[in-house]
């Protein structure tokens, strides 16, 4: 792997995403290394007594849709190793029709969708990054099996699938889980994704992902991690300090499209990743999403599914939210140096 030598400048640096045309500034200056952003206050106490994600404690949810179980035994009974259930207070809901109007200037529509919770582990105590990869390989088969059984639903079109993992990542229970929402619109940030890949294609007939691979592992320097089937960047970017993107080597639009074989290098370079993080940012708060391709519309020649993990380290305020521009403190590539010298 090569690595070549950036030199990282003080002076502020304007970089656009070249996906979706979103300009960042890369302002050093500000604060930069990893000690400055480690939270020092005490962790909160793990209690397990009302989870209602523990084992013994399935009453406390809602009928279970889906769970993994070493064993055969009935439904919303413990023994198992990766459930899913709907969220008990779901941002959309399964019943009804879309109801799509126009009130003069104005579109509205049924708030028509789905919204579930994966239990990742039946530990409460256990994050993400500390199972072992095959239990990580079930967490992802996990949504790989709810994508393909919600894709029959003619009303949906886009099936985000994202984490929130501790409480200013927006977690309002400890214990390990991540979310599915399936919408009837595509979103805006998932569409500016398609648009931007859309016309590098039109423009040049190459997937830009897969240019960003080509590169990145040319120059090497933002590289935090690699196997056979997956790459692990900062991206060039960044809107976030320690932002990182995990992305197939191998051309593929749609996630729930995914192999065994695949997910067996999945799963252990996402441990990787997070342990990298774990190590060099002292346990963060993180939220990480899987941006896939729509379910009914036909991307496969120029779109490329990937997973997004964002450490919760700095906080959007007005002049983010004024010109869209990010302001991050810490270069992609020295980012990437401490991630991938962290001894884990």
């Amino acid at each position: 792997m090569k690595h070549s030598t950036f030199a990282w400048r003080h002076m502020p640096d304007l970089r656009r995403d070249p996906v979706v045309g979103r300009w960042v500034i890369i302002s050093t200056e500000r604060r930069g290394r990893p000690h400055d952003f480690i939270n020092l206050r005490p962790a909160r106490p793990v209690s397990t007594a009302l989870c209602p994600f523990c084992p013994g404690q399935e009453r406390l949810t809602p009928k279970e849709i889906m769970a993994y179980r070493p064993q055969p035994a009935g439904p919303n009974s413990p023994n198992w190793t990766v459930r899913v259930v709907p969220n008990k207070f779901p941002a959309l809901q399964v019943e009804g029709d879309m109801g799509r109007e126009g009130i003069g200037l104005y579109d509205r529509m049924n708030g028509v969708g789905a919204h579930e919770v994966i239990i990742e582990t039946p530990t409460h105590v256990e994050g993400l990054a500390d199972l072992p990869t095959k239990k990580i390989e079930d967490v992802l088969w996990a949504y790989r099996d709810r994508m393909i059984d919600l894709r029959k639903d003619i009303r949906f079109r886009y099936i985000l699938i994202f984490k929130n993992h501790g409480a200013s990542a927006g977690a309002t229970l400890e214990h390990s889980h991540s979310q599915l929402i399936a919408l009837p619109i595509v979103p805006t940030n998932v569409q500016e994704e398609l648009d931007g890949c859309r016309a590098h294609y039109q423009q040049k007939e190459r997937c830009i992902y897969c240019d960003i691979l080509r590169q990145d592992l040319s120059e090497g320097d933002r590289i935090v991690a690699e196997n056979p089937e997956f790459l692990c960047v900062t991206p060039f970017a960044p809107r976030f300090p320690f932002e990182m993107w995990i992305l197939p080597k191998r051309h593929a639009a749609y996630f729930e499209e995914s192999q065994k074989s695949q997910f067996e290098f999945l799963a252990p370079i996402l441990s990787e990743s997070l342990r990298r993080m774990d190590t060099v940012l002292s346990r963060p708060s993180y939220n990480f999403i899987l941006h896939s391709s729509p379910l009914h519309e036909k991307t496969g020649e120029y779109y490329h599914w990937h997973l997004e993990i964002i450490p919760k380290l700095t906080q959007v305020a007005g002049f983010e939210w004024g010109t869209g521009f990010y302001i991050n403190p810490v270069s992609p590539e020295e980012a990437a140096t401490f991630l991938r010298e962290a001894g884990i």
